[in-house]
């Protein structure tokens, strides 16, 4: 019963933020991610991926980078999806829907991945809004392929792990800022030869190169 009622109470504040405050977005200023460096460092990225028009639709991001960053040596990759969101409400016919980000966790599932684990780490490089930051960390499987996950959601100069705090953010940054405009950054390596600790560090070597590249893109 009091988890009924305390749900009832966030859907009504959550309605009194939509309707009663900041009717009138602001989207701001940023850079395309079509211009984002493709070799940074010692990684480079020889072709930047796509989606379908029916896949971006139901994704919902505005701008996004999909790239296999490699190095020669030693040999590796690391998968980045960066997908922008420059509102996460849908307004259509006088009415609002909901465009917001979606959970790694509840997509990758529905791909054909299992998550064999997940915890929530501190992340520390540079160009972070927290120094150190708290981020998701996955490892999942298909088969006899694994791969290790890192995740957050990036918004107005923060750093979200958790998928209720994205969702509580969203409303108060409307109510406050008349911003709904937010981020997922995504990092995937795969894990060879049961050497998790190798992906690890690739992920942490590619994150330093381009997060502190990110303030031009998710604007805070």
């Amino acid at each position: 019963m009091l988890k009924s009622l305390a749900a009832l109470g966030f859907l009504a504040v959550n309605f009194y933020i939509y309707y009663g405050f900041a009717r009138v977005q602001v989207f701001p200023p940023r850079e395309e991610f079509a211009t984002f460096p493709l070799q940074l460092g010692a990684w480079s990225c020889p072709q930047r991926g796509s989606m379908d028009a029916a896949t971006l639709k139901n994704l919902g991001a505005s701008d996004y980078l999909i790239c296999d960053f490699q190095r020669a040596d030693p040999a590796g990759f690391v998968g980045v999806y960066l997908g922008y969101h420059e509102t996460q409400i849908r307004e259509e016919g006088g009415g609002s829907g909901e465009n917001s980000i979606h959970p790694p966790k509840h997509c990758l599932p529905g791909s054909g991945w299992d998550i064999i684990d997940h915890s929530v780490v501190d992340l520390d490089v540079p160009g972070l809004p927290q120094q150190p930051a708290q981020v998701n960390r996955m490892v999942i499987a298909k088969g006899d392929a694994r791969q290790l996950v890192y995740y957050w959601y990036q918004t107005q100069g923060r750093v979200i792990a958790g998928d209720w705090q994205k969702i509580a953010y969203l409303s108060w940054d409307r109510a406050r800022s008349s911003r709904t405009d937010g981020a997922l950054l995504r990092f995937t390596a795969p894990i060879l030869h049961q050497d998790e600790d190798a992906a690890e560090r690739q992920i942490h070597e590619l994150a330093n190169e381009i997060v502190p590249r990110l303030a031009a893109y998710v604007p805070n």
